[in-house]
């Protein structure tokens, strides 16, 4: 973990960020007339969600194996969905052409998470916001190795865990009506949910 090069990322003060509110407000004016793609798209990830719980026996190794390449192929779509205003399907699935990194990544990522998780609940919640800007890390950088890119996301994560949090709870509402919703509403938080997390990236990324 200690490979990261921490001259690359330093902490950024919260209070040059743009706020939560302005980040949601954004994810909704980019997703104007692209909510039915967004549809698509978690449609589709509730399908592949799907194939784990199908595979009795193997369902969980399935999971493990799947999990990191669809994270790193969401993390594309949806930074190229911020940046450019356009993001296509096939996007998605990207991640399986980085398969090593994405995977060794996402379970890097679940051994620490779970490991500080053991302690109590609320370390664990610490370290997923800690490691939470990885996907996007190798999304940005192709040859980057997978403990670097949970480093730079911890490193990039200082100071700023709170924000994420905060911003996470801004949704509490909207998951509670999807759920008397059937589960229907889910199809449209999804994409919310991920274009928000990839415009706190940028954000992030750009006060570096």
């Amino acid at each position: 973990m200690n490979s990261a090069h921490p001259e690359q990322v330093r902490p950024i003060p919260n209070n040059n960020l743009t706020s939560n509110a302005d980040l949601m407000a954004k994810a909704r004016e980019i997703l104007k007339g692209k909510w039915g793609f967004g549809v698509l798209v978690t449609f589709l990830y509730i399908l592949i969600s799907a194939i784990p719980s199908s595979a009795k026996g193997i369902g969980g190794l399935i999971g493990l194996i799947i999990n990191g390449p669809i994270a790193l192929g969401l993390a594309i779509l949806f930074l190229s969905l911020v940046r450019t205003r356009n993001a296509k399907i096939d996007q998605m699935f990207e991640g399986f052409s980085r398969f090593g990194v994405a995977f060794v990544a996402y379970l890097l990522m679940v051994l620490f998470i779970m490991l500080w998780a053991l302690l109590l609940i609320v370390p664990g919640i610490i370290a997923a916001l800690g490691y939470s800007m990885t996907f996007f890390i190798i999304a940005d950088n192709p040859d980057i190795k997978a403990s670097d890119a949970l480093a730079k996301s911890k490193q990039m994560m200082m100071g700023n865990k709170k924000k994420l949090f905060y911003l996470g709870c801004r949704f509490i509402g909207w998951f509670l009506l999807c759920i008397l919703s059937a589960g229907i509403g889910f199809l449209w938080l999804m994409p919310y949910g991920y274009t928000s997390a990839a415009l706190f990236y940028e954000d992030l990324k750009q006060q570096q």
